[in-house]
């Protein structure tokens, strides 16, 4: 009784976290500039994996970083200092982000190797400052200078092979990074819990830049002059940025149970592949308008887009309120309408104008159907409270 009147203060998101999340953007637009070389009617597959790679490293890094400010963070001079180097070497690694990508592996893979190396260093300030009594707090700063160290190693190795044989092994570190935090990871980190309003703050207002990057990316749909092409395609496409938008926004107001004791490892990484799949869409919009690409691969890649971006969306109902837990009902209705969403894109392809109408009735009905069930479970909940 006593934890629902006595609450620990709420951190509140800084400006510098704000300021230093917007090179992140920068480094996203970057990245899917890639995706706007097409070979042979599509993306190439070396360009979409240079794509892919290239997005993960700069989302871990954002994950270590929020994590970090989260947990410890105190805005001292030593962070600022801290956040404002790593923007700077971030530069770097955005101008290192293009199809010659071989061209600029060093420069990008010695600004990574720094960025990881300056958030040990910042890791380490806290542990000197950390008392010896408080074991598990400790044990979690080092598991997570170990880790940035390891990675840091794995990318400055990678150099000379790369020279030597001209293989590209830095991503290995990324990769190997995320496979010790869902493991070794998860045990260190169970209990050190998070400022989950405040984290959860933070990310959602980094899926809103992200937002910002798809209401540019729409721009090209209101270039075709106020005629009944224009205004539909534009009227549909802003559906669509808004439904996702909308159907986000539920999410955290409504579903999230931001008072949640928790380590926020599952939460940042769910976003990560959130975030990679908005990017997703974002590029798949503005396919949608270019005749070069071709007809097939660009639907597919569409569908793909919405299925990730919806997939791992559920997935954050592990955070729902004890009233908004997901039943088999849920599960089914969001499959059943997935399903019904790929099979009609499939069976309209050749049809733009049907195609993204079924587009947006697919949006707007897993956001009224959210609404719905989650009406149906607080009502319920609520009876049984009653009785």
């Amino acid at each position: 009784m006593l934890k629902e009147y006595i609450k620990k203060e709420e951190k509140k998101v800084q400006y510098i976290e704000l300021i230093y999340d917007l090179i992140f953007i920068y480094i996203l637009g970057r990245n899917n500039s890639l995706l706007h070389h097409i070979e042979g009617g599509f993306i190439a597959f070396p360009t979409y994996l240079t794509y892919l790679l290239t997005t993960l490293i700069i989302l871990q890094i954002w994950y270590f970083t929020t994590l970090f400010l989260n947990r410890y963070g105190t805005n001292s001079v030593p962070e600022y200092i801290g956040l404002f180097i790593n923007m700077y070497l971030m530069y770097y690694m955005a101008q290192g982000t293009s199809s010659r990508w071989q061209d600029y592996y060093i420069q990008y893979n010695v600004a990574l190797a720094l960025i990881l190396i300056n958030l040990a260093v910042q890791y380490f300030l806290k542990l000197r400052k950390c008392p010896e009594t408080q074991q598990e707090l400790r044990k979690n700063i080092k598991f997570n200078i170990g880790l940035l160290l390891s990675e840091a190693a794995i990318v400055v190795a990678s150099v000379p092979v790369f020279t030597a044989t001209g293989l590209p092994l830095s991503p290995l570190a990324m990769v190997a990074g995320i496979i010790v935090v869902l493991t070794v990871g998860k045990k260190t980190n169970a209990r050190t819990s998070v400022d989950f309003p405040h984290l959860s703050e933070r990310v959602m207002l980094y899926v809103v830049f992200t937002f910002g990057e798809m209401i540019i990316g729409i721009a090209g749909y209101f270039s075709d002059g106020f005629n009944f092409n224009g205004v539909y395609f534009s009227l549909m496409g802003f559906l669509i940025v808004a439904g996702l938008f909308f159907i986000y926004g539920y999410y955290y107001d409504h579903i999230v149970d931001r008072e949640k004791e928790t380590n926020g490892s599952s939460y940042m990484l769910l976003h990560i592949f959130i975030i990679t799949a908005m990017n997703n869409i974002t590029v798949a919009l503005e396919f949608m308008r270019e005749e070069e690409v071709d007809l097939v691969k660009k639907n597919t890649f569409l569908v793909i887009s919405f299925v990730l971006f919806f997939g791992f969306l559920t997935m954050m109902m592990i955070y729902a309120k004890s009233y908004h837990k997901p039943t088999e009902k849920f599960f089914v209705l969001t499959a059943g309408l997935t399903i019904a969403f790929a099979a009609l894109m499939a069976a309209f392809y050749k049809n733009s104008y049907v195609s993204i109408a079924v587009t947006v009735l697919y949006i707007y009905s897993m956001l009224v159907m959210n609404i719905i069930l989650g009406y149906d479970s607080s009502r319920k909940n609520a009876k049984k409270l009653l009785h």
